[in-house]
């Protein structure tokens, strides 16, 4: 049932009062993966930067039958500097942009993988926090976590615009549709929407290297450490499309930094990253620790009913000041 922000305000004006006389938040304990829980596995060592993830990404959240893009009436929605240029330009996460491959260079730009005179890509979408933040802090649970594939899905019909996801995710993920008459927040469900007709994440389906691979998180763990235990110029199988793929392709191993991002990052996430540039030369943010990060944020979030009835406050003393300044309540003729 759809609940706009009257309705809301009226209905937690006693949580916004517990908060404001601060209640305090468990810590929580490790949060494990749920069941069934699926992910992607992403090895910049084998991106080519065909962005043919973020071109089918975006063709296939745009279609009616739950994707994520969709919009009635709107067509694939493209992001064009003007009329003459390229067909689509996203160089950010946005409203109409799911998915992004960016590029690092160093120096010369001239060795693969490399920090210093090297290049990588990197392929930036929601996490899927093992326990998201941005699900924590949503006061109506238009953000929900599937118990048993684990992705983190929204929905439109609950949403009141309070944004409190965006403040929340560390990954700063959640986007907002400032230019909408009826915006909502969008954002990668793991193309779930496609799990029901047997398919999966189209970034993984179309990714032509395996540089993207998709399946069960706990087989997607294995893999990344096999491959760090693999020996830089030896040769790998590597599988395409799914961890589980009997389609593989023979690839000489490039170096890897001993490190699987999202193992543990935010406590844990169901997108893993494997890279042979550090990753905050990658553009992720290091001061992200391993906490889980619904403790951390509602520390803030709650702090909100505080300044909000503050303001409130202050709005009624100053009008009260005012008011008996006027003399008589400020009619005609009351005396100073």
């Amino acid at each position: 049932m759809a609940i706009n922000r009257r309705d809301f305000l009226k209905a937690t004006s006693g949580g916004a009062l517990l908060l404001a006389a601060g209640a305090s938040v468990a810590a929580a304990e490790s949060t494990p993966l749920p069941p069934g829980a699926v992910g992607i596995l992403y090895d910049a060592t084998l991106c080519i930067g065909c962005k043919s993830c973020m071109v089918n990404c975006k063709k296939f959240n745009s279609i009616e039958e739950g994707g994520a893009l969709y919009t009635p009436g709107r067509e694939i929605p493209y992001e064009r500097a003007n009329a003459e240029g390229p067909w689509d330009e996203v160089t950010n996460l946005s409203d109409k942009s799911l998915c992004l491959i960016s590029a690092y260079k160093n120096g010369t730009g001239l060795q693969r993988g490399e920090e210093i005179d090297g290049y990588s890509f990197v392929k930036n979408h929601c996490m899927h926090c093992i326990n998201p933040a941005c699900v924590s802090v949503c006061p109506v649970a238009a953000l929900v976590k599937d118990s048993v594939s684990g992705a983190v899905t929204y929905k439109k019909e609950r949403c009141i615009g309070c944004r409190y996801c965006q403040v929340a995710c560390p990954f700063g993920i959640p986007k907002f549709e400032w230019a909408s008459n009826n915006p909502r927040i969008v954002k990668c469900q793991l193309c779930s929407h496609r799990y029901a007709t047997g398919g999966y994440s189209a970034c993984c389906e179309y990714c032509p290297t395996g540089a993207s691979i998709f399946g069960p998180v706990k087989e997607l763990r294995e893999e990344a450490k096999r491959r760090l235990a693999l020996k830089f110029g030896s040769s790998y199988d590597y599988p395409t499309q799914t961890v589980g793929s009997t389609h593989r392709m023979p690839k000489t191993v490039s170096r890897y930094l001993d490190r699987v991002y999202g193992l543990s990052e935010a406590g844990g996430t169901q997108y893993l990253l494997l890279a042979g540039v550090p990753f905050d030369r990658l553009g992720f943010n290091p001061r992200i620790t391993d906490q889980e990060y619904p403790d951390l944020t509602w520390a803030y979030i709650k702090k909100v009913p505080v300044l909000i009835a503050a303001l409130l406050a202050a709005g009624a003393i100053s009008y009260q000041v005012t008011r008996n300044k006027d003399g008589d309540g400020g009619k005609p003729g009351g005396k100073s």
